[in-house]
């Protein structure tokens, strides 16, 4: 089994029957409201690499966007040049976010045709950008709120990213070992009523597989609840949990973020990390804020008999507040951090996966527990 494999929990997948294959996670594009900020704190905080950038001094008179990396995970961070340019007004309604999870396909304009046949919105026409490097083919689908997906077809391409970048570094010095190496899974939140709606898509228009369901108890506290689906491409490599509000006696944390972004969108991005202890303690060095657990979750005789044996000494998580879970396939490490915006909506999760396929649901009532005292301390429970 190759590390990948291992990190994110790869399966085994025929792609030549599926009319809309996807090989894979391209980039997760972010707006925000200073890129050459946030690229630093990615930069010093998660310690991803700056590797290419667009701007003015290229010929880009509407926005900055820095390229970085880690493994296999790529990010591109756009902040908005022109005050006039429509990255501003997304960032005006809906704050620092992810606008475009693009994904690596075989074969574009095989997966538009299918899409629109589907019923899909096309943005953009299959079309290719080309430069000294060769040929980029994309296409771009939308999908729940102001969120797309762009299809790349990057096989005949050498470029640092896509045509009017330039490669770009940094004077930042990386951490000595990389903090994350992939792309996990990337949680969208929808309104009351549209996850249903929104997983069908991904069944009919991208071809994509139920993972996993997650109602009632399994997804509630005291005071809140929502509800979960999880979609996945054939390989598993693109997981997708998609969320909706329930009915609860406050305001839930799907409720908050739909207030605060105006709109459906991705709440989190989970990173898999193959040593989740020395991540965390960099990250957090660097000034990362992690949700707090409490000692209670660690002392529970329920859950030491659950977890059994796992890589690291419960005292050790516990001084982290890492998490851990295990169901039939194995075992999983993760925790979240706080919202790293000043909207209380998008952060990120850590995962070290050990076997496990799943997505923590044994964590899930301790989470929620953690992000209400948050949204207590906001003011918004």
């Amino acid at each position: 089994m190759t590390l990948e494999q291992q990190l994110v929990g790869l399966v085994e997948y025929d792609a030549s029957a599926d009319p809309f294959p996807v090989s894979g996670w391209d980039a997760l594009v972010w707006v925000v409201g200073n890129a050459l900020q946030t690229t630093h704190f990615l930069q010093t905080a998660f310690g991803m690499e700056l590797v290419a950038y667009s701007g003015p001094e290229t010929g880009n008179r509407d926005h900055h966007a820095y390229v970085l990396r880690s493994g296999a995970a790529r990010f591109v961070v756009k902040g908005a040049y022109d005050p006039w340019s429509p990255l501003a007004d997304h960032h005006r309604t809906h704050g620092d976010g992810i606008l475009d999870i693009a994904l690596t396909v075989p074969d574009v304009d095989r997966c538009i045709t299918h899409a629109r046949a589907q019923g899909a919105t096309v943005l953009e026409e299959p079309h290719d950008v080309s430069d000294e490097h060769g040929t980029v083919r994309i296409a771009t689908l939308a999908t729940y709120g102001d969120t797309r997906h762009t299809l790349v077809d990057r096989s005949r391409y050498s470029g640092p990213y896509l045509p009017g970048y330039v490669a770009r570094g940094s004077a930042v010095v990386p951490p000595a070992k990389r903090l994350f190496q992939a792309v996990d899974h990337v949680v969208g939140n929808v309104e009351l009523g549209a996850m249903d709606e929104w997983v069908g898509f991904y069944n009919r228009v991208m071809g994509f597989t139920n993972m996993a369901e997650f109602i009632g108890d399994d997804i509630a506290t005291d005071y809140s609840a929502l509800m979960s689906k999880v979609v996945a491409n054939g390989n598993h490599r693109v997981k997708f949990p998609l969320n909706e509000p329930a009915p609860g006696k406050k305001k839930s944390q799907i409720d908050e973020y739909l207030e605060f972004y105006r709109g459906p969108g991705a709440q989190h991005v989970a990173l898999a990390t193959n040593d989740i202890l020395t991540t965390v303690d960099a990250m957090r060095a660097a000034g990362v804020e992690f949700l707090a657990t409490p000692d209670s979750y660690y002392e529970d005789p329920q859950l030491r008999a659950r977890i059994g044996q796992v890589r690291a000494p419960v005292e050790e998580l516990q001084r982290r507040g890492i998490l851990v879970d295990r169901d039939e396939d194995g075992y999983l490490l993760q925790i979240f951090t706080k919202p790293t915006g000043d909207r209380p909506t998008v952060f990120f999760e850590l995962i070290e996966r050990h076997g496990s396929l799943g997505f923590g649901k044994g964590n899930f009532k301790a989470l929620f527990e953690a992000i209400e005292r948050e949204q207590e301390r906001r003011g918004n429970f």
